[in-house]
């Protein structure tokens, strides 16, 4: 069972995937696009990973605005939630991305990467803290199902 995790943008689409057990979300690449409304190269790449390691969720980085409201990113966002369960049939779960950008960049900084070569991993690093997030949770909900 494996998981991918998308930090779907304007110009780029940061992927990452959880290893074999759920455990564990690494930051795979990014995927860029000359024009934003152009997906079916992201699309069909997207499907090629899918294939490759056997991907059988895909977790969406929601990008809610910092009071909680829906914003222009979310219309775009949920549209290619659409196109990605039409075309790779695997279920899409939506999941809050607020900050994973400013913890990426943070982290980035902390291990003493460029500034000027930030813009290179950021992408695929928030999606692997997307990923982790969800499978922390999904951890967290097999701990309290086992307690209770």
């Amino acid at each position: 069972m494996r998981i991918l995790g998308l930090d779907y943008g304007t110009k780029t689409v940061g992927v990452a995937i959880s290893d074999p057990l759920g455990l564990t979300a690494q930051g795979m690449e990014i995927i860029r696009r000359e024009e934003e409304n152009k997906l079916r190269r992201t699309l069909a790449r997207i499907e090629a990973i899918i294939e490759e390691y056997g991907v059988t969720d895909i977790v969406l980085g929601l990008p809610k605005n910092m009071n909680n409201t829906q914003g222009v990113r979310v219309e775009s966002t949920m549209e290619f939630k659409e196109k990605l369960e039409r075309r790779t049939g695997l279920p899409v779960i939506m999941w809050d991305e607020r900050l994973t950008t400013v913890a990426a960049d943070r982290t980035m900084m902390e291990a003493g990467i460029r500034r000027e070569n930030r813009k290179e991993y950021v992408d695929k690093i928030a999606a692997a803290f997307i990923l982790q997030g969800y499978l922390d949770s999904l951890a967290f909900k097999k701990e309290q199902e086992q307690e209770s």
